[in-house]
C-alpha cells in the first residue's frame, strides 16, 4: 500500500479519525482512548507510537483506506449492485428466540449467529460492545463466552465506539473468535489481516451492523437535558430495544424513569450529530463482513412498533454457510428474499450518500485533504437511484 500519510496525527487533525480504538490496541495500551469535550472518541498521547507502530497504523486505518472483501473461489450465484457492493443474499430475517428477538436492537439476527457460533464451538467468544456498567450511556468492549454474556450486550448503542481497543491483545490470545462492530471498525480489521497473518487465523467471523453514522455524545447528552437528567445519576441507558424499534430508556440511582420515542430522535437526520468522517465514509453497509444486518423500514424509519425484522446481506461465502447453519440450528429464521429496490427504500440515506460521495471527496481535494482510498467499491458505477422515503 502506498501510504498516503507521514504519520496518524494527520488523519486525526483532517477530521478522518473515527476513534475505532486500534491506536490504543497496537500501543498496548500507551495511547489511550479518550472522550474529548466534543463528545467523540480520540487517541490521546499518540506522540509515544514507535515508527514500527506508526507503519502498521498507517496502513489499517480506516480513515485512509478500505477495501471490499472478495472471496477467493469465484460463484456464479454472486451478484453486484453499486451501492450494495458484492452479494449472495439479500432477504428478511430475525432470531429464532423470542425473547431475544425482542431484546435486540431490531430482529437479533447478529445476536442469534453469535450464539450459533458459540452454541456450535465454531469459536470461544464474541468480541463487541455493550454499555459501560458504571457510565451506562457510554460503550466498551467485551470478549462474550456465554449466551447470557452475547444477549446482555446485544441492542444499538449509539454514540462513541472504540470497539478496536483491545484487538491486538484478543488476536494474542489465540482463540477463535467472532467481532460484531460498525463497517469502519471491520475496514480496520481487513486492512489489518494485510499485515498481520494472525487476524485470519483468530478472528473467524466479521459481523457488520448497518451503520447510519456514529453520532458525538452530544447527542445524548442533548437527550439527558431533556429529560432532565444528570449522567452520573444513571444505572441504564438503552437507546432502542425491547421492542422494535423500542423506546429510549434512561433509569437513575434514586429509581426515577425516563423514555423518549425513537422517531423523535433520529427522525431530523440534520440533528444527528454525525462524526465527521462519517459523512465520507464509503463503507456504512458492511461490504468487508461475512453478514451485515440492517434495520428493515419502508421508507426509512419506523411507524411504529412491530416484532422485529433485520435485512441481511451476505458478502461471502462464509457469511452463507453461517446464515444457512444457523438456519439448520433453529438460531435463524428467514423471511422473503428482498429485491435491490426494496432495500434502497428502506435505506434511503444510504443510498443518498453514496450518490455524494465522489463529489465530497473532490470537496476533500479542494481542501487538500486526501480522500480515502477505496478498493472494490466501483463508486463511478453509481446512477441515480430513486427510492421512496420520508422527506
Amino acid at each position: 500500500m502506498t501510504l498516503q500519510y507521514p504519520k496518524i496525527i494527520d488523519v486525526i487533525q483532517n477530521g478522518l479519525c473515527i476513534g475505532c480504538g486500534l491506536c490504543e490496541s497496537v500501543s498496548d495500551g500507551l495511547v489511550s482512548m479518550q472522550m474529548n469535550t466534543q463528545g467523540s472518541i480520540r487517541p490521546t498521547n499518540i506522540d509515544v507510537l514507535t515508527d514500527q507502530q506508526q507503519e502498521v497504523l498507517l496502513n489499517s486505518c480506516p480513515g485512509i483506506r478500505v477495501e471490499a472483501r472478495s472471496d477467493t473461489e469465484s460463484s456464479a450465484t454472486i451478484q453486484h449492485d453499486p451501492v450494495w457492493g458484492k452479494y449472495y443474499r439479500l432477504q428478511k430475517a430475525w432470531s429464532g428466540t423470542s425473547n431475544t428477538r425482542f431484546q435486540a436492537a431490531t430482529g437479533g439476527v447478529l445476536t442469534s449467529l453469535s450464539i450459533h457460533l458459540l452454541e456450535e464451538n465454531k469459536i470461544n467468544f464474541v468480541y463487541h460492545i455493550g454499555a459501560n456498567p458504571i457510565k451506562p450511556l457510554r460503550n466498551q468492549s467485551y470478549k462474550s463466552r456465554t449466551n447470557p454474556e452475547v444477549i446482555s450486550n446485544c441492542s444499538s448503542r449509539y454514540g462513541p465506539t472504540s470497539p478496536l481497543d483491545g484487538f491486538i491483545q484478543a488476536l494474542e490470545m489465540q482463540e477463535p473468535f467472532a467481532i460484531i462492530a460498525k463497517p469502519c471498525d471491520l475496514n480496520a480489521v481487513h486492512n489489518l489481516s494485510k499485515i498481520d497473518p494472525r487476524v485470519n487465523q483468530y478472528c473467524r467471523y466479521r459481523l457488520a451492523m448497518v451503520c447510519g453514522g456514529q453520532s458525538r455524545l452530544t447527542k445524548s447528552w442533548k437527550v439527558l437535558d431533556e429529560m432532565g437528567l444528570a449522567e452520573d445519576e444513571l444505572t441504564v441507558f438503552r437507546y432502542r430495544g425491547y421492542g422494535n424499534p423500542g423506546k429510549i430508556r434512561a433509569e437513575t440511582t434514586d429509581g426515577r424513569t425516563r423514555e423518549y420515542e425513537y422517531n423523535s430522535f433520529w427522525e431530523d437526520e440534520n440533528n444527528w450529530d454525525i462524526e465527521t468522517g462519517c459523512q465520507f465514509c464509503p463503507d456504512a453497509l458492511g461490504a468487508c463482513a461475512d453478514v451485515a444486518a440492517a434495520d428493515f423500514w419502508p421508507g426509512g424509519f419506523p411507524v411504529g412498533e412491530d416484532a422485529g425484522f433485520n435485512s441481511i446481506i451476505t458478502h461471502t461465502l462464509q457469511g452463507e454457510d453461517l446464515v444457512n447453519a444457523a438456519v439448520n440450528s433453529r438460531h435463524l429464521i428467514l423471511g422473503d428474499r428482498l429485491d435491490i429496490d426494496e432495500m434502497n427504500n428502506s435505506q434511503p440515506h444510504q443510498v443518498r450518500k453514496k450518490q455524494a460521495l465522489l463529489s465530497r471527496f473532490k470537496g476533500l481535494k479542494v481542501c487538500q485533504i486526501t480522500p480515502i482510498e477505496t478498493l472494490g467499491y466501483l463508486l463511478g458505477e453509481l446512477t441515480q437511484i430513486k427510492c421512496n422515503h420520508k422527506e
